[in-house]
């Protein structure tokens, strides 16, 4: 099974949390509301280097898939 690149994550135990799963390496899951990573991956020392360079990045794009999803369903 092929998964889409982001997935929404919501669960009633957290009714504030906005969850983002980034299916692709390196795996994780975000947090929204405070921006907390956890990383669905184990990583080697180089994989940690080229981790720090890209965190912010990778929270810019799940925050980007975020706003279009609400957006297309405002819209809908």
């Amino acid at each position: 099974m092929e998964f889409p690149k982001f997935i929404l994550g919501d669960n009633s135990d957290y009714p504030t949390a906005i969850f983002v799963v980034h299916t692709q390496f390196p795996r994780f899951i975000i947090n929204l509301e405070d921006d907390e990573v956890e990383w669905l991956e184990d990583f080697d020392a180089h994989d940690q280097k080229e981790l720090e360079t890209e965190t912010e990045n990778f929270i810019k794009l799940a925050t980007e898939f975020y706003d279009r999803e609400i957006e297309q369903y405002e819209n809908d």
